[in-house]
């Protein structure tokens, strides 16, 4: 990639399509944190695990990273300089 930046691998699986029924938003899918804003799920003690949720994520890409402390076995890291311009593409 250009600028210096680094890039993750790609997710192909139909996230959206699977989205777990409590998750779901018009054209998505949220993750838990959004929709039950508890410390399970948004990990604002800095002491959390996987969850189901996380689970269902990571089973579907695995590389992704799924939950806040998901460092171990994340391996999307993008990283570019300051100042630098992001395009996310979204396929469908």
């Amino acid at each position: 990639m250009s600028n210096g930046c680094t890039c993750g691998k790609r997710c192909t699986a139909d996230i959206n399509g699977q989205c777990p029924n409590e998750l779901k938003a018009p054209g998505g899918c949220n993750n838990p944190c959004t929709v039950f804003k508890t410390d399970q799920y948004c990990c604002n003690s800095g002491s959390c695990g996987p969850t189901d949720y996380s689970k269902f994520f990571k089973d579907r890409c695995p590389a992704a990273y799924s939950y806040p402390k998901d460092d171990a076995t994340s391996k999307v890291v993008f990283t570019c300089p300051g100042g630098t311009n992001y395009k996310v593409v979204f396929c469908p």
